[in-house]
């Protein structure tokens, strides 16, 4: 027989076996003989600092709008559920005397703008840190790797 008659016959009593529910092992499988598990170990000996770097920045930009998006949200949240509103009055009742009802208001001190740009401010600075710690890391690992050898893996393929 021929590799394409093995082939093609192993591929036809593969799905007559997938569809009757038999054995799913394919016919030339059971010509060599039962497979085994094959199993790999791989040492991680050596990251490339500049991949490293350019993944975390990526990584870092993407968590930076998140979290802009997710300050947004909460910010409208608590602006629509009249929180500001109640804590204006509260302060007022609070620092206003008999004689002054002058109105405070948070607003004043902390709107939608600021606590935007604040967060996009934090978010550049995340987006710096995150991408330096990370290449630090990859040349610290580098080294330990020198020494200890890197990690270890086991693949093992189905």
């Amino acid at each position: 027989m021929s590799d394409r008659t093995v082939s093609a016959t192993a591929r036809l009593d593969h799905g007559l076996q997938l569809a009757t529910g038999a054995d799913p092992v394919p016919a030339r499988a059971k010509l060599q003989g039962e497979r085994r598990t094959r199993r790999a170990r791989l040492r991680i000996s050596r990251l490339d600092p500049w991949s490293v770097m350019k993944t975390s920045f990526l990584f870092s930009i993407a968590f930076g709008i998140m979290t802009w998006i997710s300050v947004y949200l909460v910010w409208s949240v608590i602006g629509a559920s009249g929180l500001l509103e109640t804590l204006n009055g509260l302060l007022t009742n609070l620092l206003a005397s008999p004689q002054d009802q002058t109105q405070v208001r948070i607003e004043d001190y902390v709107n939608t703008n600021k606590v935007m740009g604040v967060t996009a401010l934090i978010a550049v600075i995340n987006v710096v840190i995150l991408t330096a710690l990370a290449t630090i890391f990859a040349f610290l690992y580098n080294l330990s790797a020198n020494i200890l050898g890197g990690l270890e893996l086991t693949l093992a393929e189905d």
